[in-house]
């Protein structure tokens, strides 16, 4: 007797997402907007994924520094947390598109209205822990939650895991990390109050934020007051004068897809929360005062899997800035490796201001699977354009695409591989994403060597 026949069937919508995080909330709301009965299942009891489970304390751009090409629901989201976390926060960061501060508890809140706005379903505490196999076709998913374990059985199946976890259950080949498996370090992100920005902001006035933080942080580890590692903060993000979120430091050798690791890095990361705020009252100006009121749920993770996709976008065309007939996105990101271990240099990559380079719908497309499609940090690319491709909003862009062509996919009965590009292209810049100014037209390319040289930054 097969698994399937065992277990009853509990859904069975034509679009099924897996993953509540930024691209599995683009994803199911472009889904149902366009028509198809979606579900959305995460493991949480809350959307949002490192920008919330992870307290990841910003958006990272949607710009190119010229203007916004990450647009559609991604940007409506962000648009709709800066008028729902009130006021004073709408009046700071109303025409800001880059690095605005997550209101955590707004996000998910916003999260939890619109994906319903859309008509697509969610079921919380809930994870897919096997997937039923037809030669090229997910047959269905059995889940397990409180209720116990069923199956859903849908059309067309969305792996928004960030992990690529349901490929990884469907048998599709992937890669991890570097040459020698090697992955960027974890943070555990938090949240103080008591802070005072006034104060902290006169501390840095002089000689830049960045400048002067960083002689303190060198200055507290020859102190021994803080560990060897990278000398500077990932991030301070100000939600109001006295409420700061961190992204600071790293914890080396996790793996985000081993429970034990996980464990390890929970564990180790609020051990380095209390030794950063000790340091933060100690030697940081404004911080004097500040009491910690929220760490991750989780370990921030920057990389996993990587699928086997019917493209691999590589660093070439990101160097060339290349566009693709099958662009679903524009992505202007830099790329943002934080290496391995205490003693290497994180390595940067930025493009040119105003430009952007082309996301294929085909760097979605896992190999072997017909009716699956992979959106978020986890498509086929090499490691250097995952440390770009990796962010909240290309992830909001990629899921938005994998959506649309999921629902298009869906009234037709085929497979992903079966969607027209022009078609889904169409719908997508209709509903308010941005391509390009040719969407669907190649430009002429110059493909750079495949050796590639970053501006480094200190540990």
């Amino acid at each position: 007797m097969t698994v399937s026949s065992e277990l009853p069937i509990s859904y069975t919508p034509d679009v099924v997402v897996v993953g509540g995080g930024a691209t599995g909330v683009a994803a199911a709301m472009a889904a149902a907007r366009n028509g198809a009965d979606t579900l959305l299942i995460e493991q949480r009891g809350y959307l949002g994924g490192m920008g919330t489970a992870a307290l990841v304390p910003a958006f990272c751009p949607y710009s190119d520094g010229e203007k916004p090409i990450i647009r559609g629901i991604g940007l409506d989201l962000l648009n709709e947390m800066k008028r729902e976390a009130g006021d004073a926060f709408h009046e700071r960061f109303k025409e800001q598109l880059d690095w605005v501060p997550i209101d955590v508890e707004t996000l998910k809140r916003v999260y939890d209205q619109q994906v319903l706005e859309s008509g697509a379903k969610i079921l919380f505490h809930t994870v897919a822990d096997q997937v039923l196999l037809e030669g090229d076709r997910i047959s269905g998913l059995v889940i397990s939650n409180k209720s116990g374990r069923s199956v859903v059985q849908a059309k067309l199946y969305i792996d928004a895991s960030g992990d690529a976890d349901l490929a990884a259950l469907a048998g599709v080949p992937f890669q991890t990390g570097g040459e020698n498996g090697e992955l960027q370090p974890g943070t555990m992100c938090y949240l103080v109050t008591g802070a005072d920005k006034a104060r902290f902001d006169q501390f840095c006035q002089d000689s830049g934020q960045s400048k002067q933080l960083d002689k303190t942080i060198v200055e507290a580890q020859q102190n021994g007051d803080l560990p060897e590692g990278r000398k500077r903060v990932s991030g301070i993000a100000w939600i109001t004068d006295a409420i700061a979120g961190f992204n600071f430091g790293h914890i080396f050798g996790i793996d985000g897809t081993s429970a034990e690791d996980l464990t390890y890095a929970a564990i180790e990361g609020r051990k380095l929360i209390d030794v950063q705020i000790k340091f933060l009252r100690k030697y940081v100006p404004g911080f004097e005062n500040i009491h910690l009121v929220h760490s991750g749920d989780q370990i921030g993770i920057r990389e996993t899997r990587r699928i086997a996709g019917d493209y691999t976008l590589v660093v070439d065309d990101f160097i060339s800035m290349r566009t693709f007939e099958d662009d679903i996105a524009r992505n202007a990101y830099f790329i943002d490796i934080h290496l391995a271990n205490a003693s290497s240099t994180m390595v940067i990559k930025h493009l040119p201001k105003g430009k952007s380079h082309g996301v294929p719908y085909r760097c979605m497309l896992p190999q072997g699977k017909s009716n699956l499609i992979v959106a978020g940090r986890s498509v086929s690319s090499d490691r250097p354009v995952q440390g770009s491709l990796r962010v909240m909003p290309n992830c909001f862009a990629m899921g938005q695409a994998a959506g649309t062509a999921a629902a298009m996919a869906s009234v037709t009965g085929a497979g992903f591989r079966e969607v027209n590009i022009p078609e889904l292209q169409r719908k997508l810049v209709e509903q308010g994403a941005w391509l390009g100014e040719n969407p669907g037209k190649v430009e002429a390319v110059t493909v750079a060597s495949g050796h590639i040289e970053y501006d480094e930054e200190s540990n």
